[in-house]
């Protein structure tokens, strides 16, 4: 999970609309219909014909770098990161700008070259008699098929093809509907089944229905629970706990609670608000909700949804440099940036492809998909030292603001989750991601892995203007074990797996170490030789938050290497939620100080309490091999799971 709101609760929701872009379906269908008699060689040779033909046209062209930005960013003494000091603009020098243009150029020429190669080898197989793919459709798919109501991948492409794929996305024929109306979810797996739970997994379950029945008497189709003031907040006004909880309902197999939510989703649900939202966050909350509901159940109205939001969100792309503006309006589809700035969060705009990819999946419809890829490939090319990139970018000029922070923490984190996460969605075809990847984790460990004192801790610091090495961690950098784990199961180096036992231990006493056993949201790592205790925690950074990042990493510990110290340490921190985050009769509630015994609470059940911290915390004590294979299954960073494309 990542997010800048999630760090200090300072993101702005400024908005864009909504706007239709829907197609003519006959003409369409028509195309489809063209497209499936084809033979798979014959798609191939039309594909690599229109790429070569934008390559050579100079249809395709590369991104300029224009104005700069500096920033300053500042550690807030009263508990809010990222306030901004704006300056004056800066100019690349003529030399630098030339320089980069001319690399990209050899780039684009490098590019033509292995496409007319490609195309050449591809034509003399025709010439030489060379068998005719069999089309694919409803018996013949190109790739194993996920479900009925799925899409296979498109014809593979050149993963060293930075401009993108084509927009040849064919949707495979529709599988059809059940009797009752309802497409066939991605497996065979019963969610609704009477299944036999361990007393861990019962214990979450009950958490989960407490605060199901609270947010329910007292903030139903409202975004989140006030438990103590027993009220609601308004953030998206779209009913948000209820879309974030709708796979968690299902994982945990709450038949009557995921049938209410439904019917809430098909009666009321409605996007079609005058309200600024946050791509972002909309993106992995709702979107991939409706997403992860849909493939687990196959019911139609979450799809239909998901393609309601979806192309209410496509405004914030329509920039010049592909990079999207942060905010857009559900209702008018005015995008724009946040209040605070002109630029965008690294994390925020590099956080949408697999919902994107996936509703292009479903829905048939390649523009999804298209926009986001174009701004991962835009930020595969920028430049990007170590592989690591500042958090902050601006949408009009696409290029980085150089002089702010590198972290892994707020406003960075799921960059490079993503990047691992991309790679394994597409089947491990999406190269380009896979190496920004590994590129990166090596910049991290040479330039921010440090170990603290006395203990020798392993802790992921940060770089203050990209230059400043601060012993700094976010509770939010946790993410990074589980996913150095699966990048590790997914046939990366052993060193990635040694690492992330490594700060998955220190990540664990974070929690260990504090009054409560629960982990502050920001801690300091002692580096001063002799010190006596290797955490600092600052007295505005002792909070909270019900974040999940550390038993998410716990889960994919657990499940690649069957240590079950992992799991005693999730039934641990459970315990800990329990004793000092429940508010009796009102569900639970982020609380303002772990290092006191009685510590306050701040008035916010956050809903990714219900969609990501206990159904990770359920999954990690579940004895059940088939409940979201991580080999099917790819987690969105709101623990939303979504198909791998190549399993079946």
């Amino acid at each position: 999970m990542s997010a800048a709101y999630r760090k200090d609760h300072l993101t702005i929701n400024l908005g864009t609309d909504f706007h239709s872009y829907d197609n003519s379906k006959t003409k369409r269908k028509s195309l489809i219909r063209a497209w499936r008699r084809l033979s798979r060689l014959q798609r191939s040779v039309i594909c690599m014909m229109l790429i070569l033909g934008m390559l050579c046209s100079g249809y395709i062209v590369p991104a300029i770098y224009s104005d700069y930005h500096t920033m300053d960013d500042q550690l807030d003494t009263v508990g809010t990161r990222n306030r901004l000091n704006l300056h004056n603009t800066d100019l690349l020098n003529t030399k630098d700008q030339l320089e980069f243009e001319k690399n990209k150029l050899e780039k684009i020429e490098g590019l033509k070259k292995k496409a007319r190669e490609q195309l050449q080898g591809i034509m003399a197989k025709v010439n030489a008699g060379h068998k005719k793919a069999v089309p694919f459709g409803k018996d013949q798919p190109m790739v194993p098929p996920i479900g009925k109501d799925n899409l296979v991948l498109q014809p593979p492409i050149n993963d060293d093809d930075i401009h993108g794929k084509a927009n040849e996305q064919i949707a495979a024929p529709d599988g059809g509907e059940d009797e009752d109306g309802k497409k066939p979810s991605i497996s065979n797996y019963d969610y609704f089944k009477e299944r036999k739970e361990n007393p861990r997994q019962k214990a979450v379950v009950s958490a989960f229905k407490d605060a199901w029945k609270a947010y329910k008497s007292y903030a139903w189709g409202r975004d989140e629970l006030k438990p103590i003031s027993k009220t609601h907040s308004t953030w998206f006004d779209v009913g948000l706990t209820i879309l974030d909880s709708l796979d968690t309902l299902v994982v945990l197999g709450l038949k009557k609670e995921f049938e209410d939510a439904k019917e809430w989703v098909e009666k009321e649900l409605t996007f079609d608000k005058d309200r600024s939202v946050n791509l972002f966050e909309i993106t992995i909350r709702a979107l991939g909700g409706l997403l992860s509901a849909f493939h687990l159940t196959g019911e139609t109205v979450f799809k239909e949804k998901a393609k309601d939001l979806g192309d209410r969100l496509m405004p914030c792309f329509n920039t010049e440099s592909k990079v999207p503006y942060s905010d857009v309006n559900l209702r008018t589809g005015k995008a724009r940036s946040p209040n605070w700035g002109p630029d965008s969060s690294t994390s925020e705009v590099s956080t949408l492809l697999l919902e994107f990819c996936d509703l292009t999946h479903i829905t048939g419809d390649p523009k999804y998909e298209d926009v986001a890829t174009k701004v991962s490939q835009h930020l595969h090319v920028l430049p990007k030292p170590n592989g690591l990139v500042p958090i902050f970018i601006n949408a009009q000029t696409g290029n980085f603001r150089p002089s702010s922070t590198i972290t892994l923490g707020a406003r960075g984190d799921s960059y490079y989750e993503y990047l691992l996460k991309q790679w394994i969605q597409t089947g491990k075809k999406l190269d380009t991601s896979k190496d920004d990847y590994v590129q990166a984790m090596e910049g991290v460990k040479e330039k921010l892995i440090r170990k603290s004192e006395p203990n020798k801790l392993t802790f992921v610091g940060e770089l203050l203007s990209g230059r400043t090495f601060s012993p700094k961690m976010d509770h939010l950098v946790c993410f990074l074990p589980g996913t150095l784990a699966l990048g590790h199961h997914n046939g990366l180096p052993d060193d990635h797996m040694e690492l992330a036992k490594e700060l998955m231990n220190t990540c664990y006493e974070m929690y260990k170490r504090m009054a409560t056993k629960l982990s502050p949201e920001i801690t300091y790592f002692n580096m001063a030789p002799g010190a006596p205790e290797d955490l600092i925690v600052k007295p505005m950074d002792a909070h909270n938050l019900l974040r999940p990042e550390t038993v998410e990493s716990l889960l994919y510990l657990y499940r690649f290497t069957g240590d079950k110290k992992y799991r005693d340490w999730g039934w641990q921190i459970f315990q800990a939620f329990e004793k000092y985050t429940k508010v009796p009769g009102m569900g639970y509630s982020s609380i303002n100080n772990v290092k006191s015994l009685k510590p306050s609470f701040r008035d916010k059940l956050e809903s990714f309490f219900l969609a990501e911290t206990l159904k990770y915390l359920y999954l990690l004590f579940s004895d059940d091999p088939n409940l979201l294979p991580l080999d099917k299954f790819v987690f969105n960073t709101e623990a939303h799971p979504l198909p791998i494309y190549n399993s079946s």
